[in-house]
């Protein structure tokens, strides 16, 4: 092959690889799909809650007349019954209370978790046992019935005025600690049509998922009520309700961009915002005033032989430092990368992060909805 053979041959493949490139698909987007964003109305959770006692601690229990008469009436419904007068005693018992989450479609016989928290001046869980404690709902009735033996994700010790604590110990968790005795009926096979409730409320949400419904199941099966709820007809029978339930959920769905909005947490200093917040051109000056004051003590003593007193006194020294915040101009950025870059510029902390959001709101240099946890 001639080198002007070759030179041809290379250009033909380099050309033939670029075309391919053009038109070869790039890969998909991982589609979010309607279970992700709506629920079916009625099938929910239900919380539970009871009161019990926590026995067998190692003298980290507590001593009061609530856990006392909570014993004495424990003991008496098992058949012990107390001179009058006589009030246990000992620290290995603790008054808690039990919560847990009956999920749904569960049925009697089945087996949910729960958590134990301290009610008192308890110090520690570690190693204790719940006695049978009956969870209720809120309508009063007993739907399950815990008790087990606690796990308590922590430790800790104490001698002489000294403590150490690893993580907290008036709480823990019972895997499977309670048994459900009563199931909750659903409104799940009444009627000819069932609710999805979207878990945020957005009209183009709505509108795509009844869309997404009927592109799959036909015209007409799903129309949107509102932008919270998308109401569908669906089949008489449980079995093939089920079934289009199931084909329902796993349905991919196009959303669209969602509001710029920018979450703070004033507790902890933590500012998130999302992929649609954009900000305008606008300069901003920052700067720290702090105030130091410290305390001297000294020490006043009469003359020898004099009669005064030794008096003690202290010499306040106050001083005011502000740094200077000079004006940084930001420009407008239509990214999340540029609004990051431009935030950045200002080198300011966290929390002097949020005062200066707020600020770029009000003048409305900052197009997102702040909300404050």
């Amino acid at each position: 092959m001639t080198a002007e053979r070759f030179l041809r041959w290379a250009v033909a493949v380099g050309f033939a690889l670029a075309s391919s490139a053009l038109w070869w698909p790039a890969p998909a987007a991982a589609a979010v799909r309607i279970k992700e964003v709506a629920s079916v109305q009625g099938v929910r959770a239900n919380q539970l809650v009871g009161y019990g006692l926590v026995v067998g601690l190692d003298g980290s229990g507590e001593q009061t007349a609530v856990t006392a008469q909570s014993l004495g009436a424990l003991l008496q419904s098992l058949g012990v019954t107390l001179p009058p007068g006589v009030v246990p005693q000992g620290r290995n018992v603790a008054a808690v209370m039990v919560t847990a989450e009956l999920p749904p479609f569960a049925q009697p016989g089945q087996a949910i978790d729960v958590v134990v928290s301290s009610m008192g001046s308890a110090k520690s869980l570690r190693g204790g046992t719940l006695v049978m404690t009956p969870l209720r709902g809120a309508d009063g009735a007993v739907y399950a019935l815990a008790q087990g033996n606690l796990v308590v994700g922590g430790a800790g010790a104490s001698a002489a005025g000294s403590k150490v604590q690893i993580n907290h110990l008036a709480a823990g968790r019972i895997p499977a600690g309670a048994t459900v005795e009563r199931s909750v009926p659903t409104p799940l096979h009444q009627g000819d049509t069932v609710q999805l409730d979207l878990r945020a409320a957005d009209f183009h949400t709505a509108r795509a998922v009844a869309d997404a419904i009927n592109a799959a199941k036909g015209a007409g099966q799903a129309w949107a009520v509102d932008g919270r709820s998308v109401q569908l007809r669906v089949p008489a029978s449980p079995p093939d309700r089920v079934a289009f339930l199931a084909d329902i959920e796993n349905l991919p769905l196009a959303l669209a961009t969602p509001a710029a909005r920018v979450v703070v947490n004033a507790r902890t200093g933590s500012v998130v915002m999302n992929e649609s917040v954009t900000i305008g051109a606008c300069a901003v000056a920052h700067g720290n005033l702090s105030v130091t004051i410290s305390a001297t003590p000294m020490v006043s003593q009469p003359a020898p032989f004099g009669r005064g007193d030794t008096v003690v006194a202290e010499q306040a020294d106050i001083a005011i430092a502000q740094q200077g915040g000079s004006l940084v101009q930001m420009p407008a950025g239509t990214r999340l990368s540029e609004v990051v870059k431009a935030l950045n510029a200002l080198g300011a902390t966290p929390q002097d992060l949020l005062a200066i959001l707020q600020a770029m709101k009000i003048a409305g240099a900052l197009q997102a909805e702040i909300e404050v946890l």
